[in-house]
């Protein structure tokens, strides 16, 4: 295929920069300790300084893949399938969903919503970030809104989010891993004090699996 011809695909999404692909255990928010099968698809210029994927931010080292192959890889695994990034929402995921569901899996994605949502999903999690905030409608059907917490300021960030959700939506806070001893408290304390939140841990780091 000419590259002319893979970008037009990829802009299409039948072709997907995909980073990885693993079987594992859900290890963040609402459906933490579920078996799932992760999609990483690459590319974000939502540049979070203390992102532990980085190396998903530039698209163009990782290969245009046909859907159809990774829809293939992914029920072979599990019912639920998660998408994430990067940002997978640079994509058009309309296709690679529509994949999924024929097939009759279940679609989560985690996103920081900086992109128009596209696609059919189940399980909708948001995870905003101050550099590039969400699009308008993602609140609206969002499930879950995880806010990463680096510095008490967040916590504030946590909130004006909130505010914007819907009314169903599931609050979580959880600790950037690297600064996870000076905050954990923090946010320990803050969810006491307001409990319409919850703390989300990276149990899948505690587990030492992918």
């Amino acid at each position: 295929m000419l590259q002319e011809d893979v970008l037009r695909e990829v802009d299409k999404g039948t072709l997907l920069p995909l980073m990885e692909e693993f079987y594992t255990i859900q290890g963040e928010g609402f459906h933490k300790g579920t078996a799932a099968y992760f999609i990483r698809v690459g590319g974000c210029d939502v540049g979070c300084h203390w992102c532990d994927v980085k190396e998903s931010w530039n698209a163009g080292t990782h290969p245009p893949t046909a859907i159809e192959s990774i829809v293939e890889n992914a029920a072979k695994y599990s019912n639920t399938i998660v998408v994430t990034g990067g940002e997978p929402l640079t994509w058009n995921m309309e296709p690679l969903t529509n994949a999924l569901k024929a097939n009759n899996l279940t679609t989560h994605i985690e996103t920081s919503g900086a992109y128009p949502l596209t696609g059919i999903w189940d399980w909708i999690c948001l995870s905003p970030k101050k550099n590039k905030l969400p699009e308008e409608r993602i609140y609206d059907v969002a499930h879950e809104l995880k806010v990463i917490v680096y510095n008490k300021h967040d916590l504030i960030f946590a909130e004006e989010q909130a505010a914007k959700v819907n009314g169903e939506c599931i609050l979580y806070l959880q600790p950037e891993w690297s600064v996870r001893d000076k905050v954990v408290p923090l946010i320990v304390d803050y969810v006491m004090k307001n409990p319409k939140w919850k703390v989300s841990l990276q149990t899948h780091k505690y587990l030492n699996i992918p």
